[in-house]
């Protein structure tokens, strides 16, 4: 994911026809995630995790490969086509967090979703070194080498998938088949249900929007690729670190707690970029950005774990993750958009209305839950 932050503006901006579509690479990415989240949930219920995740990896592969070609031909709807596919892994790779989930007892899963989310740190201190001693590797074609990285990492990766001790029939095995499962419409009117999705569509969505044009915005103020590698790199730290306690503070404080200290973070993140376009402002801002993800994300995710039946999972997470992929899509669209119409700073100040509806959703479930009460 790091590479394909700093890759997708980069790239897009040397092969797109137009700088509006300079973004447009990242912003297909995001769309083929919505379009493939509800199906790959349903098919990991029918067939399996395990299946799902070795599917996840070859279509990462064949995106990587797809990227090299796009480069060397100079096929910008190729490059298209790479990160769509890269962005169907991307949205496959999403359920591990589910997966961990469903394998520990109940006051286990904060931590074990936490923890899954947690080895992205490993990503994000790697991904970018990976992306400055690849990317001149097929020189003098620029990044193409980084795409073919993706391939060969997603190969090796296939390895541990191998090595899952996870059963075929993973989801639907815990299925009670003489229960009558809820509608899917009617889970989704949960008070609960709604707000844990709204925080998770929103966390993401707002860490997209001034995630993917980060690269474009920092070499248009005079910064180099390397640098903006290395901001994205210290963002990816902060969106992954803090997942080796977020669990147990979530145990401790409870979701909607933790889901309020990251929207906070995101609104404080927001400031910062419009207040300045110093390099500090980028690092500060981003390493906020990947905070606030990270506490409303997880808390989110586990807010939504707490209020499912095992036979209400599959369905309900693949609704889940296609808002989430949606929200994102339209949230990478726009900042294409908006930094190339506008500026940063429109980008930015963009983002604070969003963050003020996921609050208002809270406030809304803690209401609800007094009124109960």
């Amino acid at each position: 994911m790091p590479m394909l932050i700093i890759l997708g503006g980069l790239a897009g901006a040397m092969l797109s026809p137009a700088n509006e579509l300079a973004i447009l690479p990242v912003s297909v990415q995001m769309l083929a995630g919505m379009l493939t989240a509800a199906p790959m949930s349903v098919f990991m219920g029918k067939y399996g995790r395990k299946l799902g995740f070795l599917l996840g990896a070859s279509t990462a592969a064949v995106g990587g490969a797809l990227g090299v070609y796009s480069l060397f031909y100079e096929n910008f709807y190729t490059l298209c086509l790479a990160h769509a596919a890269m962005g169907s892994a991307l949205i496959c790779f999403g359920y591990f967090r589910f997966a961990a989930a469903e394998v520990v007892s109940e006051a286990w899963r904060p931590k074990a979703i936490s923890f899954t989310l947690g080895s992205g740190l490993v990503a994000a201190l790697l991904g970018p070194e990976v992306f400055v001693y690849s990317k001149d590797f097929f020189s003098p074609i620029p990044f193409a080498g980084a795409y073919g990285a993706i391939t060969a990492i997603s190969l090796i990766g296939s390895f541990p998938i191998l090595a899952l001790g996870l059963r075929e029939t993973g989801i639907h095995n815990q299925v009670d088949k003489s229960k009558e499962v809820a509608p899917v419409g009617e889970v989704l009117r949960r008070p609960a249900v709604f707000t844990a999705i709204l925080c998770a569509a929103i966390s993401f969505g707002v860490m997209v929007l001034l995630m993917a044009p980060t690269p474009l915005a920092m070499v248009g103020c005079g910064f180099t690729d390397v640098q903006a590698g290395d901001v994205i790199r210290w963002h990816v730290i902060a969106m992954f670190a803090p997942s080796f306690f977020t669990g147990s503070l979530i145990s401790r404080f409870g979701s909607g707690k933790i889901i309020s200290c990251g929207l906070l973070m995101l609104c404080v993140s927001a400031a910062i970029a419009i207040a300045g376009i110093e390099l500090s402002n980028f690092y500060v801002s981003l390493i906020l950005l990947g905070l606030g993800w990270n506490f409303g994300f997880i808390g989110a995710t586990n807010m939504l774990n707490e209020n499912l039946n095992p036979d209400e999972r599959s369905v309900v997470q693949g609704a889940n993750d296609t808002l989430i992929a949606l929200v994102s899509t339209l949230a990478s669209f726009g900042s294409g958009i908006l930094i190339s119409s506008f500026s940063w700073m429109a980008v930015a100040v963009t983002a604070i209305p969003l963050v003020l509806i996921a609050f208002a959703g809270l406030i809304f479930l803690r209401q609800r839950v007094r009124s109960v009460a």
